[in-house]
């Protein structure tokens, strides 16, 4: 539902307008209408709106005013008044749109379209914002060690091993080893997308270092730092259809 609040000096007007607007469309309600600015300043950022129907001309402070005061606002701003000189001012305020008293229901509805289509975008842009925060957080390993947690990305491990209790990660393009006192298994399910594989007790390689497959009874694995890796005969048809797919 979206959230309207009206400021308006005139009584009569304010109500009107809500009428309007509460029977314009099932999912935008008034909530709040203010006839004071003085009051609206003190209490609309607790009421959250998304959209304001603010007047120009009232008693002390007009519109413009107004949102000078307020300060910083996340609602969008519809301007109804009864004068259209103000159009420009109205732009360069960012306001949404810029409507004439007395309101026609069709200019009113052709606004409130247009809030709901910026409403729709901010939300969509988002939801791909903590789309794009969470790839980036799956994409990464917070490694906890003695010295602190090292956070490294996912793409650059190029093998982890098995050494008693403890992985040992080795990075890609370095001579980099980072102990990690947790086992391999709880590692296999974390690096459990397709980039990844366990080929044996003790090994889990990155496919994408993968220069050469030598043949054998489960055959051996050589990666890109020069590392040979023996693979299990369990794991060998799975090891080289993934190879072939990938």
């Amino acid at each position: 539902m979206i959230r309207a609040v009206i400021l308006d000096d005139e009584t009569k007007g304010s109500s009107l307008l809500e009428h309007k607007i509460n029977a314009l469309e099932d999912d935008i309600q008034v909530v709040k209408i203010f006839n004071s600015p003085q009051f609206a300043l003190d209490e609309i950022k607790d009421i959250n709106p998304d959209v304001l129907f603010l007047d120009v001309e009232m008693p002390k402070i007009n519109g413009f005013q107004f949102l000078e005061q307020l300060g910083n606002f996340d609602f969008e701003v519809i301007f109804v008044t009864a004068y259209n000189e103000y159009a420009l001012e109205a732009l360069r305020a960012n306001a949404l749109d810029y409507l004439l008293k007395p309101v026609s229901p069709d200019e009113l509805y052709v606004a409130v379209q247009k809030l709901k289509k910026r409403i729709g975008l901010q939300h969509s842009a988002m939801q791909n914002l903590d789309k794009s925060s969470a790839t980036a957080v799956a994409s990464r390993l917070a490694l906890p060690t003695a010295e602190g947690i090292y956070f490294v990305k996912k793409m650059d491990i190029l093998k982890v091993e098995a050494m008693s209790n403890y992985s040992v990660f080795h990075i890609a393009n370095t001579k980099s080893k980072i102990i990690v006192s947790r086992t391999l298994k709880e590692y296999e399910t974390t690096l459990s997308d397709g980039d990844f594989m366990r080929v044996n007790r003790s090994s889990i390689i990155n496919l994408n270092y993968v220069v050469r497959y030598k043949k054998g009874d489960g055959g051996t694995i050589e990666l890109l730092d020069g590392s040979e890796i023996e693979v299990s005969p369990a794991k060998k048809s799975a090891l080289i259809e993934k190879l072939f797919n990938y």
